[in-house]
C-alpha cells in the first residue's frame, strides 16, 4: 500500500535546485536533510543557494544540484526518519511500500545522473567531524569502485582531519551473523548508490546535531567542493598536513534490552585491547578486541540492531598520516 503522507502536497514532492556551466564539467549533486533532525546540511545549502541567487557566487563550469531537504517528512517532524531510515536501503523499488520508498525512486535516478555526491550529516553524540570514505579501487561483488583516488582527494580537502572507511563490508558482516533473511543490502545508502552507479561520493558528518559550528563545516565543505571541482573557478584552499584514518572493523549488536555500556561513550573514544566496552543482561563483558576506538555507540539501539562499531587504525598511501 502507498504511503498516504505521498498524496499531501506539502511532503509529495522532492525539491531540487539546479545551476548549470555554460562550460562542460563534473556533475555534482549536495544532499541535507536525509535525516530530518541532521539540519547542518540544510542551512548550508540554503545559504549557498542565496549566494548564488545574489550572484555572489557562480556556477561558471559543469553541473551543480542542490537539495536541501533530501526526506521532506522527517525534515518537517524533525526526527531522523520519516517511516524509515532512508540511509538504508536505498535502492529504486517498483512496488514502494513506505514514503522512503517513493522518494527513493526519485533520488537515486538523481544520483545516478550525476559523477560526485557530497551528502551532509550530524551526529546526536559529542565529537568532532569526520567524512565517512568507500573502499580501495576493487572488482570484488560487494561494492566494486574505481574511483578510490578522486574520492580520497575529495575527502582531503573538506576540512575535517577524520577519516573513516568500511562502512559496508563491516555491515555485511553484522547482518551474516544475524542469520537467515537478513540482507546486506540493507546497508546501501547515498553514498554506496552513488558507487554502485560509476560516480563517487563522501558523506560528511558535521558534528553534534545542535553543534554551532556543524552548518559552517557543512558550507565550507560545499564552496571547497565546487572549488576543487572546478564548477566555480575558485581555489581550493589546501588539505591539512595530516590525518586520522580509521577503518570500521567490527559491529556489535545490542542482544537485550539489558545490555548496557560501561559508561557513556562518545564516537571515536579511544579504548585498549580487554577494556571492557559494555556488558551483556547475563553479566557477560563486552571488551575491546584490539586497541582501537568505539564508533556510533547507540545506548538506545533496540535488541537486534547495532550497539556500537569498533575501529581500528588504518592507513592509505595517499592519506598523510598524524605521527603517534
Amino acid at each position: 500500500m502507498a504511503s498516504s503522507h505521498v498524496t499531501s502536497p506539502q511532503f509529495g514532492h522532492l525539491r531540487a535546485h539546479q545551476f548549470a556551466g555554460l562550460s562542460p564539467g563534473p556533475r555534482l549533486i549536495v544532499l541535507g536533510g536525509v535525516h530530518g533532525n541532521e539540519v547542518c546540511g540544510t542551512l548550508a545549502i540554503r545559504r549557498l543557494l542565496g549566494e548564488l541567487e545574489r550572484g555572489e557566487r557562480a556556477v561558471s563550469r559543469g553541473l551543480l544540484t542542490l537539495v536541501p531537504a533530501a526526506n521532506p517528512l522527517a525534515g518537517a517532524r524533525v526526527t531522523r526518519e520519516g517511516e524509515r531510515n532512508l540511509n538504508r536501503r536505498l535502492v529504486p523499488r517498483a512496488d514502494p511500500v513506505d514514503y522512503e520508498d517513493h522518494v527513493a525512486n526519485v533520488l537515486c535516478p538523481m544520483l545516478a545522473a550525476h559523477d560526485v555526491l557530497l551528502d551532509l550529516h550530524s551526529f546526536h553524540t559529542a565529537g568532532r567531524p569526520f567524512a565517512m570514505i568507500g573502499p580501495p579501487d576493487n572488482t570484488g561483488a560487494l561494492e566494486p569502485f574505481a574511483h578510490a583516488d578522486a574520492e580520497t582527494r575529495l575527502a582531503l580537502h573538506l576540512g575535517p582531519t577524520r577519516l573513516v572507511e568500511g562502512w559496508l563490508e563491516t555491515y555485511a558482516k553484522g547482518v551474516e551473523r544475524r542469520g537467515p533473511g537478513a540482507d546486506p543490502s540493507y546497508g546501501v545508502g547515498t553514498t554506496e548508490y552513488m558507487r554502485s552507479q560509476g560516480g563517487y561520493g563522501i558523506t560528511l558528518e558535521c558534528g553534534q546535531h545542535e553543534d554551532p559550528q556543524a552548518p559552517e563545516v557543512a558550507y565550507r565543505a560545499i564552496v571547497q567542493t565546487l572549488a576543487l571541482l572546478g564548477l566555480t573557478g575558485e581555489t581550493p584552499a589546501p588539505p591539512a598536513p595530516a590525518f586520522q584514518l580509521l577503518v570500521l572493523a567490527d559491529v556489535v549488536d545490542r542482544q537485550h534490552p539489558d545490555d548496557r555500556f560501561v559508561r557513556d561513550w562518545s564516537s571515536f573514544d579511544p579504548v585498549a585491547a580487554g577494556e571492557p566496552i559494555g556488558v551483556r543482561h547475563d553479566g557477560t563483558a563486552v571488551v575491546a578486541p584490539a586497541d582501537g576506538h568505539v564508533v556510533f555507540p547507540n545506548p538506545r539501539a533496540v535488541p537486534g540492531a547495532e550497539w556500537f562499531y569498533f575501529a581500528r587504525p588504518g592507513q592509505r598511501a595517499q592519506i598523510p598520516a598524524k605521527s603517534t
